[in-house]
Order: C-alpha cells, then structure tokens, then sequence
C-alpha cells in the first residue's frame, strides 16, 4: 500500500476516504517521524503549518502527490514540485463559505466596533458613546478577486444592500455584471470603497499589492480586511496608514510569517481586529477540504486525473467519462510514434477529430508528451513534467483540432517529425477499448496490450508470417495478436505481433535475414 504521510491536522472525515486504500499516517508536530519516513512516502498532505521546500522533496525519492487541504499554495515550492513529477492537488472550494463568512465577520467587527467595546466591558466599563459604529447598508465594498471566496462574499454583500465594486483583471466585466457587481480598476476602487477586502492568490505580481501609494487611495474613514494571504499588503505601510488615520482601521486573518511573533506591532495595533488565520476553521469548511482533497490525492495515488490539479492538466467533471479513456490511448500512441520513428524528433503534432474536438483535451496533449517522451527520457515522465521537459529538449507540440471525422466518430492522430521524415500513428476508442487504426498510410486494427510490438515492414508475399511466427517459437516468444497493414497485394505491408517478451537482437537478425524483411523494430509499450 502507498505511505500517505499527514504532516498537519487534517479532518478524519477525508482520513477514512484514504485509509482502505493506503498505510495513512497521522504525523501533525512529529518532525522526528515526518523526517524519518518521508524518503519512502508517495502522498504528502499538509495544510498551511508545514512547508513543502525544494529540500523536502528531495528526501523525498518517492513522492507522487502533495495534496493541500485548502487553497492556497503559497508554502509549497510548486516549480520544484513540477521538475520532480510530482503533482500539486489543493481544495480550492471547500473553505469558500467560511472565508467569506469570516470575512464578512470582520467587516461587521470593524464597523460596529465589536472588539474594543467587548474588550472596555470585559474591564467592567459602560461607555456606549464610545463606540458609536457605522451600518453597511447603503456602503461601497470594493472586492480585490473574484475567486470563489470572492463570490461568495460578493453574494452575502449584496444581500446586505451594499453596492458592489470588483477588480479582477482574469474575469469578463460581463460575468461581474451578470451577478449585480460593478467591474472597475484598483485605483477608483480603492478611492470608492468604505471596505475593501482582499481575494488573491500571493504570487510575485500580487505580492504587496496594496503598498504606501495605493493604501494613501483609500479613504480616511474606510476599512482594510485580509482574509486571503499574507504579504499582499505591505505590513509597514499600513501600519504607517493606521498610525497617520490614513485609513480607519483594518481587519486581519492572514500575515507574511505565521505563527506571528508575539511582539508584532500590526496584531496589537489599536485600530486592527486581528484574528490567528482562522478563515477556514469551521467544522464544516475542515470536513469539506479535507474530503476534498482525500479524493484528489487517492486519484493520482490510482492513476487517474484529478479536477483541481495545480501544476497539471486536470479533468472537468463533465469531461471525464468521455475523456479519460483517451489518456491510455495517447500515451500508447506517443510511445509508438517517438519508437517507430528514426532520427531525433523536432516536433510533434497532436491532432483531434470529431467528437473530442469538442472536449478539454489539455490533459490529453499532456499524456501524449508523456508517451513521446517516456522511451527517450532517463528520468520520470508524467503528466506533471511532461510539457516542462518537451520544451527544455526543444520538442515543438502542437495541438489542432476538428469536429469533422472521415471514417471515426472520433479519432487522435500524433504525428512526429525528424530529420528522416514524418511518423504518423492514429488511434480511437472502441467499445471502450484503445486500438491503433493507422501507422502512416497503413491502415489497421491493433488493440495493443502491455508487452512488445515487433514491427516488421516488408514485400507482401506468401509465408512471411509463418516464418516469422516459426523463428519467434524457437525462441520461446509468445505472440499475444497480429495484424497486418498493406497498401496493395504483394506490395509493401506492415506486420504488428504483440508479444509477451522482449525479442533479443540475436533473433531479430535471424528474422530479418531469413525473411528478407526491410525493416524490422521491436517497440516496447
């Protein structure tokens, strides 16, 4: 069974999807066990405490998966993570209602005041006139993303009767329009919002995103609320503005370095409701990612693709029935196009016909680099890494599409191209099952199985397979199934016999002497 290392707290509810599947262990502040068992783990799952360094994962020989139990990734070295193969799976919506719910938690704080006047009657004072707070009906929230988180914040403000401002440069205007928001840039944004509340990944384009000139946009009476990441706002700049009465205050659940030190200025600051990154920490919101991402790490653990891959080609729920069983066929096909081709290949060319013209065929071009790859690579290849190390050895892909299908209802054809010519293999699905149809001009019915191909291509002529098949059974080679391709009768044909066992040199010579064969290749699938 696969060693599933815990490395955080994870919810049990996800835990149990696991456990029949694999040795799962629970290792939350053992770094002595995490240390010790990690070389052998394939799945790591982690929440926000534990950081995935480039030098984890390199004691880290068998690791497939790393599943974040939420969805920021910000503490996992990704790029490494690619380079190594190894697939990056999160819980993007699991822990949106609770974000946005605690979001809004402290936009109702900030604006009635709630901590310091629980804080003045916790010292048994009275002063209602201290504390006089502002209602949100009839306010501007400004919206920095339109993620999930976002959206569900922007449905509760609106219930609210707040107008609505969203900046998020990678959604349609018209989608903000379509659910009663109104699409601007940051600057007026920020200079029209009474709140502002951020819902951004951190990355290097977002990181200090709100720094000393954009926080000097806001308004003297507006309020600041992170429940997204730590470092998208420029700590000494806001502290500066909440100093200055720049801005009116601040809410805050997410900072650069967590834990946070005790003597950090911003949690303790008079105008700040500060709260210890607790966005998703609902019973609800835990069950959910931890669920959610349970079943993205037991897919990769099984081979299958996952829908919330971070640094790979993941699968629609709407796409996968259709889609899935072409992985295998695309795979099978990129290993026969790169063997049976001579020369260093330059470029490669997948091309989809008919039906799955329509569909997301990403995670599919994916597995057809895989399967070009695999036979000339001495280092693992997957759907991870696949497009990483076709451009690093200068392989040109391309990827086109038609809906119009001569002879299939949908068919791939992969097509590779080096300095001897070009291969073309072509494959469809059939009755569920992967069959290569075409090997360049000749056509086939192959349903390949796991083993050896020895391909021969030589003159149509009487007894060639019988001395084949004769020369094979006293090596003690098993043939599995045959076909055979032919442009004319006693022309030039193409001779596929799957086999069980590789064919050793010795016996493709004597095959192909004696049969007088032009070319023969043995193809390892």
């Amino acid at each position: 069974m696969s060693l599933v290392l815990v490395a955080d707290p994870i919810a049990e509810d996800g835990l149990a999807l696991l456990r029949p599947h694999a040795d799962v262990q629970v290792l939350a502040g053992d770094r002595a066990g995490f240390e010790r068992l990690l070389p052998d783990a394939e799945a790591l799952l982690v929440r926000s405490e534990t950081r995935v360094t480039a030098e984890v994962l390199e004691r880290a020989a068998h690791l497939r998966v790393i599943g974040r139990a939420g969805a920021g990734v910000d503490t996992i070295d990704v790029d490494t993570a690619t380079r190594r193969g190894v697939v990056v799976v999160n819980a993007p919506g699991g822990n949106a209602v609770a974000a946005a719910e605690h979001s809004l938690g402290l936009i109702f704080a900030l604006a009635r005041r709630v901590a310091v006047a629980d804080a003045s009657m916790k010292r048994g004072e009275w002063r209602r006139s201290a504390y006089v707070g502002t209602e949100l009906t009839g306010k501007t929230l400004g919206l920095v993303g339109l993620g999930r988180v976002g959206a569900e914040v922007a449905r509760r403000a609106l219930g609210l009767d707040m107008r609505v401002l969203v900046y998020d440069p990678y959604v349609p205007d018209e989608h903000a329009r379509r659910l009663g928001l109104e699409p601007t840039e940051l600057e007026p944004l920020l200079r029209a919002a009474d709140f502002v509340s951020l819902h951004v990944p951190l990355t290097e384009n977002t990181r200090n995103l709100l720094d000393a000139a954009r926080l000097a946009c806001m308004r003297p009476t507006a309020f600041l609320i992170n429940c997204a990441r730590g470092g998208l706002v420029d700590e000494a700049a806001l502290l500066a503005a909440l100093d200055s009465g720049q801005l009116a205050g601040a809410g805050i659940d997410v900072y650069p370095t967590e834990p946070v030190a005790s003597e950090d200025p911003l949690p303790r600051h008079p105008k700040v409701v500060a709260t210890p990154h607790l966005g998703a920490s609902t019973v609800e919101a835990q069950a959910q990612v931890a669920i959610q991402v349970a079943t993205e790490v037991l897919a990769v653990l099984e081979g299958r693709p996952t829908q919330f891959a971070v640094n790979a080609p993941s699968l629609r729920p709407e796409d996968s029935d259709f889609v899935e069983p072409y992985i295998g066929l695309v795979q099978m096909l990129g290993k026969l196009a790169t063997q049976l081709a001579d020369g260093h290949i330059r470029s490669a060319e997948i091309s989809y016909r008919g039906e799955i013209a329509d569909r997301n065929v990403t995670v599919l071009t994916a597995a057809a680099v895989q399967g070009l790859l695999e036979p000339i690579s001495d280092v693992p290849i997957n759907l991870v890494n696949a497009r990483l190390f076709a451009q690093q050895r200068g392989l040109d892909v391309t990827e086109t599409k038609s809906t119009m299908a001569a002879h299939y209802t949908s068919l791939v054809r992969i097509t590779v191209n080096t300095s001897s010519g070009a291969t073309s293999v072509a494959g469809v699905i059939s009755d569920g099952r992967a069959n290569v149809v075409q090997i360049d001009e000749y056509e086939l019915h192959l349903p390949p199985t796991p083993g050896y191909l020895l391909v021969t291509q030589h003159v149509d002529q009487p007894g060639i397979i019988g001395l084949v098949g004769t020369l094979l059974g006293e090596a003690d080679i098993n043939i599995s199934s045959m076909q055979v391709g032919r442009r004319t009768a006693r022309g030039e044909a193409l001779m596929l016999l799957s086999v069980d066992e590789p064919v050793p040199p010795t016996v493709v010579d004597r095959i192909r002497h004696a049969a007088n064969i032009e070319t023969i290749k043995v193809i390892k699938l």
